[in-house]
């Protein structure tokens, strides 16, 4: 009976152990994929290595090696266990810099020391019995403490202590109630992962370890282990994070659900079916691969039934799961341009089926310059035809809005709007579907007309929508780069301040967010949510140009942009496929003249996937020369140098020029 239990338990320590492998490993890569830039999570990616290295040992002794690769892993089990308390120090020194109180020196100094003496302790362990004695009891191998194991107890212990009260520090600095409750959390949860790593084993007599009594004290403390991993990284997803808490929050549980219980409960699958297959007289090895794949896949299915409901539960209250729901319903009934060309394209076959042509288009006449958006069959009219006839087909329109208008070898409907109005003097002309012509002249039968009407229906709810997508995509450019409540910015409201403060602007801080604050601000140079809403305008340099701009913040917005990009303006003359000015080009052509990416790229000799990523490399480089302006004034002023009526600029001032044009009259010149 009694072997029967041990049985049980070596089984059980063997999966708990696997366990904690999994779970400390797939949170380190949580951890690390999320927050690679922040300082806590690469600390805490440290003290989970540790842990991984660590268990990795245990569950690979439990395969049964040979004697000499026993030893072997014994011995680097101490790369986690060796370095474990100079990672409990520099987690918890992360966490006090993360409050508001880096190190001076002195704490950066005792960390690389400690990681210095964690190398030593691993270097003894590794080729020495001066640590630890390695000791053969039957099947397996006792760990003996050596002469110089009393030290590293001592070491351990002081450091963990430390660790530990730095960690209490950090605590005090928090203001809010959830950041100290986190801090709480995180102060006790890192301390099990230390005790888990240390080598008890060696303090009790040789075998008493794989006793019933060992085993089942392992099995209990490998369960709170991964108890207390859980607890760790909640609060560790905190850390870094540019998403708000209820994210966070949401993408941990659904990590933990589709990641480690996953792979826990294939494992768990593993381990044990063979077992039971066996007192079921079933054949194992053949029953397994269904077993691990059965579970898996109602795992999953399990998880995406309950994952809605647990968030419900567990992270919204009802209000927040309302307006979310809203959101995703957004974001669902919200189609992409390709989708709605798609649509249009299908629209128009069925037309060219229905009507026994092979060719059929639908053009967009709402802007200055037509577009061909959906095509089918090989004769469709080019788009300078359609350029230079624009206005001889908003004439014949405007004769007879209801009627098939012969033109070239087409025929061709009007397309309104009707989200201005129900009547037809409130409808809008948004662009026209055209369709080969079979005959000289319009020979469509009381059917045909009929269909054609159905198809020329269809195409303008499409190309409504398409424009009405376009102008909801366009306010969101301009406004979710202002929505930046982030992480970052929480700290600090969330900490104590710190020994320095900054007199940079808190988005300096963060440049991926700056630059996503220019791009908007470039996006609606003429006007838009994205200029005139945008936290640019926080900056000195804009205010400072608010008297030259009649105190007005967009014009003063536009007007620092315009010196920007003439910043970007090389030397000499200007030419259009030259590398050099090729940045400038595409700032100039397509924010400040509003040019469409077709109409810019073969201008600049460029494919349009090229220009898109070189448009990104201009914005980002404007981004630098806005904060770039913004330093050398805050620098002016702090030294008391007089400054001129405006800043230099390189170059000419055409773009600057132009901000003299209302945003009324600019609307006309503004691209899709």
């Amino acid at each position: 009976m009694e072997g029967l239990l041990n049985s049980f338990l070596i089984l059980g320590n063997e999966t708990l152990a696997s366990a904690i492998v999994i779970m400390a490993a797939s949170l380190l890569l949580y951890n690390l994929t999320r927050n690679l830039n922040d300082r806590v999570a690469r600390a805490s990616g440290i003290l989970l290595a540790c842990v991984t290295a660590t268990y990795v040992v245990d569950v690979f002794i439990l395969l049964e090696p040979s004697r000499q690769t026993y030893e072997t892993a014994l011995r680097l089990q101490w790369i986690g266990i060796g370095y474990m308390p100079a990672a409990m120090f520099h987690l918890s020194d992360a966490l006090l810099a993360t409050t508001g109180l880096p190190s001076r020196g002195r704490r950066r100094r005792i960390g690389k020391a400690l990681y210095l003496l964690s190398t030593v302790f691993l270097l003894l362990a590794a080729f020495s019995d001066l640590l630890i004695r390695l000791i053969p009891y039957g099947q397996w191998i006792s760990m003996r403490a050596g002469p110089l194991f009393p030290v590293y107890t001592a070491y351990f212990a002081v450091a963990v202590l430390v660790a530990f009260a730095n960690v209490q520090r950090a605590r005090q600095r928090c203001l809010t109630r959830n950041t100290r409750r986190r801090m709480g959390y995180l102060q006790f949860a890192m301390l099990t992962p230390a005790i888990g790593t240390f080598p008890f084993a060696v303090l009790i007599p040789p075998g008493d370890e794989f006793s019933t009594l060992g085993l089942l004290l392992v099995n209990i403390a490998n369960i709170v282990v991964i108890l207390m991993l859980l607890f760790l990284a909640y609060p560790l997803s905190f850390f870094g994070s540019r998403v708000p808490d209820r994210v966070v929050k949401v993408e941990l549980l659904r990590f933990l659900m589709r990641g480690p219980a996953t792979g826990m409960l294939a494992l768990g699958t593993i381990l044990f079916v063979a077992p039971a297959t066996r007192i079921l007289g079933l054949p194992g090895q053949a029953f397994l691969p269904f077993a691990v794949v059965a579970v898996v896949l109602l795992w999953q299915w399990f998880t995406a039934l309950s994952l809605p409901w647990l968030e419900r539960k567990l992270v919204y209250t009802d209000d927040d799961y309302e307006q979310l729901d809203r959101l995703q319903n957004l974001s669902e009934r919200l189609l992409t341009r390709a989708d709605l060309i798609q649509l249009l394209e299908a629209n128009l076959a069925a037309a060219c089926d229905y009507l026994r042509v092979n060719t059929a288009f639908v053009a967009d006449l709402s802007d200055a310059s037509p577009e061909l958006v959906a095509t089918v069959g090989p004769t469709k009219p080019s788009t300078v035809l359609l350029e230079e006839e624009r206005e001889q087909l908003l004439a014949l329109f405007e004769s007879d809005g209801n009627a098939v208008h012969q033109w070239h070898s087409y025929w061709i409907v009007p397309l309104y709007s009707t989200r201005a109005g129900d009547t037809r003097k409130a409808q809008v002309l948004i662009g026209c579907l055209g369709v080969q012509a079979r005959s000289a002249e319009i020979d469509l039968l009381p059917d045909e007309w009929q269909m054609l009407r159905v198809y020329v229906r269809r195409a303008e709810q499409t190309l409504d929508d398409m424009r009405l997508h376009s102008d909801i995509l366009a306010a969101l450019e301009g406004l979710l780069p202002q929505i930046n409540l982030t992480r970052r910015s929480a700290a600090n409201v969330e900490f104590k301040p710190g020994r320095t403060a900054t007199r940079e602007p808190e988005f300096f801080a963060d440049r991926e967010q700056f630059v996503e604050q220019v791009k908007a601000a470039l996006k609606h140079y003429w006007g838009g949510p994205g200029l005139t809403s945008s936290r640019l305008l926080e900056l000195n340099i804009v205010r400072k140009a608010l008297a030259e701009n009649e105190q007005n913040p967009a014009r003063a917005l536009r007007s620092v942009l315009a010196r920007a990009i003439e910043n970007q303006r090389p030397e000499g003359e200007r030419k259009m496929t030259s590398p050099e000015w090729t940045l400038y080009n595409i700032l100039e052509l397509r924010f400040v003249k509003k040019a469409k990416v077709r109409e810019v790229a073969p201008r600049l000799a460029l494919s349009e996937p090229d220009l898109y990523r070189k448009q990104n490399q201009a914005i980002q480089n404007l981004a630098d020369t806005i904060i770039r302006m913004e330093k050398e004034y805050l620098s002016r002023q702090a030294n008391g140098t007089p400054e001129s009526s405006s800043p230099p600029s390189e170059g000419p001032a055409e773009p600057a020029a132009s901000l003299a044009i209302e945003p009324e009259q600019a609307h006309e010149r503004r691209g899709r």
